[in-house]
């Protein structure tokens, strides 16, 4: 019964009801909105950095990570690379030589990290290969004939991902490629140290040039055959620097890890989040922020409901008198009123919540355009289109926590209404 009376209490005042209804509502769907638009963020980045950076785990000798010497290596690769294969979590496996060289053309020259890479297996790790696209390949999967778009498209290209036939075939990032000056078959030189020590150089010609969302990434790592990197440099063929994993599942690199560990107690064995810390605190703290930020929209709007309960009460003081005269006791009082509070939340809270989840849905299959700001975005690692994303678990806890605002919200008002003196609150008009 004292639900029933609580619900139709909520409408006595329609307006009064209905500004808090809304009020929570667009304060729901902002908040949630938000949320689903920084997690879509940080899971965008995490995925990119995944594929194109890192891979989810990497094995390395321990000395190489501390100045990279190029004889600091894992050693017996190919015996590694089988055990690794047949775990059952684990989808693919590479191995790369690396090293900090300096590339140069006749414009200019940087230093980079430069990967030596076998093409194929590569692409079942990692995806460089798909950041590539050759214009005119393009051109005859779209059907193009008219020669003004062909013409743009080649203008455009960005070339191809290593052609099994060519040697000395190198792969730079689009951000390097304008810093040096070159384009699609120009040609590099690469001044880098063979096993011996010596420094040697060798010409190499750009046979692609990727583009990815991490302009820093392009601007600082080049590719090229592990087998030709391997003969320039002297470098064992089993031999590497680097052994990059692949998971059927993400989610379960920090069990594989473990278990790595335990098969090659020699070697450092990282998780992409010890690779990149800043991106492992990135989605641990977001993850925190998200629930932080909810918190504190709640608790604003906790302030209003507050203040429409209070007025509710003091409205009704001779009606509660009358309640408190004819036998209802103080537990049934509060019940009412934190029902009554509890319902206000709960409606505006659902209808934000449903607005939230359709809405984010729609842009998560046609994201947001944030083109105007792609150069900042592109220099810290984000896209500029941008695909909210949440978790049901996330509406879930947020239910919990609009009852608990609900009821939070009534204690304050609940109480003044206690305090009432029956005899008193009767004579009140």
């Amino acid at each position: 019964m004292i639900w029933s009376i609580s619900w139709k209490n909520v409408w006595r005042s329609r307006v009064r009801s209905l500004v808090v209804i809304v009020a929570v509502t667009l304060g729901l769907f902002g908040g949630i909105f938000a949320a689903a638009l920084m997690q879509g963020m940080t899971k965008s980045r995490v995925n990119e950095a995944i594929k194109y950076e890192v891979s989810h785990i990497q094995l390395h000798n321990p000395e190489f990570l501390e100045n990279m010497d190029m004889l600091c290596a894992i050693t017996d690769v190919q015996n590694k690379i089988k055990q690794i294969e047949a775990l059952e979590e684990v989808e693919a496996v590479s191995s790369r030589i690396k090293q900090s060289i300096m590339v140069k053309t006749s414009a200019t020259g940087k230093g980079v990290n430069i990967l030596g890479i076998n093409p194929e297996k590569e692409k079942l790790v990692g995806s460089i290969y798909k950041a590539i696209y050759d214009s005119s390949q393009v051109c005859d999967k779209l059907g193009i004939k008219d020669a003004e778009k062909i013409k743009e498209f080649v203008k455009d290209s960005c070339g191809s991902y290593f052609e099994s036939n060519k040697k000395n075939q190198v792969v730079i990032g689009e951000e390097l490629a304008n810093k040096l000056k070159v384009k699609v078959r120009s040609k590099i030189i690469l001044n880098l140290q063979n096993v011996d020590g010596e420094l040697i150089s060798g010409a190499f010609r750009i046979a692609g040039i990727f583009r990815t969302s991490n302009s820093k990434f392009e601007n600082s790592n080049i590719f090229v055959k592990y087998s030709d990197l391997s003969k320039l440099t002297g470098f064992d063929n089993n031999r590497a620097h680097e052994i990059a994993i692949k998971l059927k599942d993400g989610y379960k690199a920090a069990p594989v890890a473990e278990k790595l560990k335990k098969m090659y107690p020699d070697l450092n064995i990282m998780i992409w989040k010890e690779i990149q810390p800043d991106l492992g605190m990135m989605t641990d703290w977001m993850s925190m922020m998200l629930y932080v930020f909810m918190i504190i929209i709640l608790l604003a709007l906790t302030f209003g409901i507050i203040n429409t309960m209070l007025m509710v009460v003091l409205e009704r003081v001779h009606e509660i008198g009358m309640l408190m005269a004819i036998g209802m006791n103080k537990i049934r009082i509060f019940g009412m009123i934190m029902l009554e509070t509890v319902f206000l939340s709960i409606t505006g809270g659902v209808i934000g919540m449903i607005i939230s989840y359709f809405i984010i849905n729609i842009f998560a299959s046609r994201g947001i355009n944030l083109q105007l700001f792609s150069k900042g975005l592109e220099a810290i690692g984000y896209q500029s289109i941008m695909y909210p994303s949440l978790n049901f678990d996330f509406y879930i806890i947020i239910t919990i926590l609009v009852i608990i605002t609900g009821i939070l919200a009534s204690i304050y008002p609940a109480i003044k209404a206690l305090k009432l003196n029956p005899a008193e609150a009767i004579r009140m008009e």
